[in-house]
């Protein structure tokens, strides 16, 4: 299935994440985005190029890879994963995070709002020195 072209631009400009986006949000998003992931939720796009402008900092390279899409009018969910390079989490290796974007599209064509669902943990919290190993134990304990 062909993806409609607002759907498109997002995915492209995700793949082109780095320090030097923020000052490129307003092609994909409005200035009334609201943003949610697990772990942070937003309002408004200049806080929302603080957060991207602080969250890629430090970060080495971050790509996605996009699976499923389906879009009906204004709104579209999209599957994929994420490939993420960051000197503090897992030794500075690859870390890959799947995961599912819930975006609204304003008549403009541009995210109104956007939504991500992912393992935090997963990303974040098992990646950490001290607290992934205890994580890790506390899952195995569950998984008998």
């Amino acid at each position: 299935m062909r993806q409609l072209p607002d759907l498109e631009a997002f995915c492209a400009f995700f793949n082109k994440l780095d320090k030097t986006c923020t000052k490129k949000l307003h092609k994909i998003y409005t200035d009334d985005i609201e943003f949610v992931d697990p772990l942070h939720r937003i309002k408004g796009r200049e806080a929302l190029e603080g957060y991207f402008r602080t969250l890629y900092d430090n970060v080495t390279s971050c790509r996605f890879t996009f699976y499923e899409t389906l879009q009906q009018q204004d709104t579209a969910f999209i599957t994929w994963t994420m490939h993420l390079v960051h000197p503090r989490l897992d030794g500075g290796r690859v870390v890959d995070v799947e995961g599912c974007s819930h975006l609204r599209f304003a008549p403009d064509g541009r995210v109104v709002q956007h939504r991500d669902y992912f393992d935090a943990g997963a990303l974040l919290y098992e990646r950490l020195p001290v607290l992934g190993g205890a994580i890790r134990l506390v899952k195995r304990q569950l998984a008998r």
